[in-house]
């Protein structure tokens, strides 16, 4: 008999910070890069209302 509901030992390191778990790591990384492109677009944005093209290299 299979059984999918299994308990896991969760880990923390010395400062007290749960260590993830590969799904959950490469979520806080989709997250983080999504933060950051649309940062990116705001601050592109901020820099076309003033006159500056942020796309010329």
């Amino acid at each position: 008999m299979n059984n999918p509901e299994q308990l896991w030992l969760r880990w923390w390191d010395l400062e007290g910070n749960l260590l993830l778990i590969g799904k959950e790591e490469a979520e806080l990384q989709r997250q983080r890069a999504e933060q950051a492109e649309q940062k990116a677009a705001q601050l592109a944005e901020r820099l076309r209302a003033m006159g500056i093209d942020p796309d010329v290299k």
